[in-house]
């Protein structure tokens, strides 16, 4: 897709403002979520870094502390609507070395029309302890959707991910249109990098590479700990309900 950059109107001022200011200065607020600018089922093509096809499933393998992870991440044909959006159930399961459940998460994403995709929040758990700690919502408790992709991300772009106050606060800033990066399969080059922060863990930066046409490739701990995961296989089929 070639949308325009900045393309939301009410978000204009406040992307502008992360282009020359500091990811923790970025800002106070994401903009406010406008209903009318979303559709569902989509009408335009999806986001090409970030495509909610319902159907598709991504599957992750990778290391933490030197120990063995896998995720799978389904992209459902369930909806939930928040704060009158008609968002999608995106069911992401985190395995451990032994491939078995160690954290269980729905996700609610829905692209605008101009093709900005805003994240409205998650449920989430951890098997072992039972904690839903990282559980938020966009209008409630004075959550707020943020932006998970850019609908034209350019070199500077700063943007909330997530904003609930004391719970979710990641922020991204776009790093390169042009990053390359070696995986399992082989290398690519012409990708998405982004870095991601998190008022939480100030120490900890991650960079994640995201390819045109596929989504998330690789995310890897470059700051604060030794993490990283990467895509091993997609498909694509009917979609099933979370």
């Amino acid at each position: 897709m070639n949308w325009k950059r900045l393309s939301i109107s009410s978000a204009a001022g406040l992307v502008m403002a992360f282009a020359m200011s500091s990811i923790a200065a970025a800002t106070t607020h994401p903009p406010d979520v406008d209903p009318t600018n979303f559709v569902y089922p989509l009408t335009d093509p999806p986001n090409p870094f970030f495509p909610l096809v319902p159907g598709t499933t991504f599957f992750y393998e990778g290391e933490e502390e030197g120990v063995p992870t896998s995720n799978v991440t389904e992209v459902t044909c369930g909806t939930l609507v928040i704060e009158g959006v008609t968002t999608t159930i995106v069911h992401d399961q985190a395995l451990d070395e032994n491939g078995d459940l160690a954290e269980d998460t729905f996700d609610y994403y829905a692209q605008d029309k101009d093709g900005n995709i805003w994240y409205f929040g998650e449920d989430t758990k951890d098997i072992a302890t039972g904690s839903t700690a990282g559980t938020w919502r966009a209008g409630v408790d004075d959550g707020d959707a943020g932006f998970i992709m850019l609908a034209n991300p350019q070199v500077g772009d700063r943007y909330y991910q997530e904003f609930a106050r004391g719970v979710a606060e990641d922020q991204a800033r776009v790093q390169s249109l042009d990053a390359s990066a070696c995986l399992q399969s082989g290398c690519l080059d012409h990708l998405l990098l982004t870095k991601e922060t998190t008022r939480f863990d100030p120490g900890v930066v991650e960079n994640k590479y995201y390819e045109a046409g596929v989504g998330f490739v690789f995310g890897v701990v470059v700051k604060g700990g030794d993490e990283q995961t990467e895509l091993v296989n997609v498909t694509t089929g009917n979609c099933t309900p979370p």
